[in-house]
């Protein structure tokens, strides 16, 4: 039977990519999607490029975004509940489906208000502002890291792990056939100052033949650091923005990013050693926490945004060269953290609301 569903996650790919995998799931089981969203966020390119209808509410955040953003966003948030309880009294949805973002706050108090089902996707190791505050009222948790458990009530909580597109999964082992290592350096993409700068720094400390790097700048740090790539000699390509992410996973023995959890489950989807570099500034210390869960499973070494420098790339790396069995565990225990089906369980999740 042919449902409605409402889609709430918006800001960063983070939130945006997850609600898409689930929405395209629920359109080939013929069910109607429409997703709620702010004209400022990622979704407002994404979500019309991939054919599904969205409308539009104004809200801000309210987690480390200072006094007078705090004062807008609690000035927003009557109207834009208003907004988003018009737009359900309109579509009727079964449920609300909600992978976080400024725009979860309003879409979720509605949906409570209505007495609709909210079913939450929490990505992170930490749940987010909204899913945390709001955690005892949902119907389903769906979480990526079983430690997220304790902030939902235990009926309502299950581990499914974060959508991830098929190309990741199907990434065979990479076996090491000489004594090269190619490292792959992400920052997303816009890029991250802290790793372009420790791989700029680290290119006068390799030792010559001993890595290949795949480095993707983000667009603002390109021009500048490709000439100074191209100067130094260092085997490898640089580039502002990798189109094809998985080929270029697949082509890595190491990677080296960030710990946002869409990131992370590409690694563990693709069973790829990793060098987590938190970013500091994310909200609740949530790619912190990524980073520390994917550590203690021994998939990943953590470095500290910042005690990261070139001379520590190159040590971390070094290290992890001199150790192809570590790395080979490192690579297993990334793929036992993988769930393939996220999309699918989501869906059915949803669909037991009809």
């Amino acid at each position: 039977m042919s449902s409605n569903f409402v889609m709430a996650g918006g800001g960063t790919g983070g939130h945006v990519m997850p609600a898409l995998a689930v929405a395209r799931e629920l359109r080939e089981r013929g069910h109607a999607v429409r997703f709620i969203g702010t004209r400022g966020g990622l979704e407002a390119k994404l979500v019309p490029a991939d054919g599904f209808p969205i409308e539009w509410i104004e809200i801000g955040g309210l987690m480390r975004v200072g006094l007078r953003q705090t004062l807008i966003t609690l000035a927003e948030l009557p109207w834009s509940v208003w907004q988003v309880s018009r737009m359900l009294d309109r579509e009727r949805p079964a449920a609300v489906f909600s992978t976080g973002g400024f725009v979860a706050g309003p879409v979720l108090l509605a949906a409570l208000w209505k007495r609709l089902p909210v079913i939450v996707m929490e990505p992170n190791a930490i749940p987010g502002f909204t899913h945390r505050k709001l955690a005892r009222f949902v119907a389903r948790a769906l979480l990526s890291f079983p430690e997220t458990a304790k902030w939902f009530p235990p009926e309502v909580a299950e581990v499914t792990g974060l959508p991830v597109r098929g190309e990741f999964f199907a990434i065979p082992p990479k076996p090491r056939s000489n004594n090269v290592l190619t490292v792959l350096i992400t920052g997303g993409s816009q890029g991250s100052r802290t790793l372009n700068r420790a791989a700029q720094e680290s290119w006068k400390l390799w030792d010559r033949g001993t890595v290949r790097l795949i480095h993707q700048t983000g667009p603002a740090a390109y021009e500048q650091l490709a000439s100074e790539f191209q100067a130094s000699g260092i085997d490898g390509e640089i580039s502002p923005f990798l189109a094809d992410m998985p080929a270029s996973f697949a082509a890595a023995d190491i990677v080296v990013s960030r710990a946002g959890m869409g990131t992370v489950s590409e690694l563990a989807a693709a069973g790829k050693p990793s060098i987590l570099v938190p970013l500091p500034t994310s909200a609740d210390q949530h790619q912190l926490r990524n980073a520390e869960a994917m550590e203690r499973i021994g998939a990943s070494r953590m470095v500290l945004d910042a005690e990261f420098s070139g001379q520590r790339l190159v040590a971390e790396v070094m290290r992890l060269s001199h150790s192809p069995d570590l790395l080979n565990a490192m690579g297993e225990a990334a793929r036992s953290f993988a769930k393939p089906d996220a999309a699918r369980r989501a869906a059915e999740v949803l669909e037991s609301f009809v």
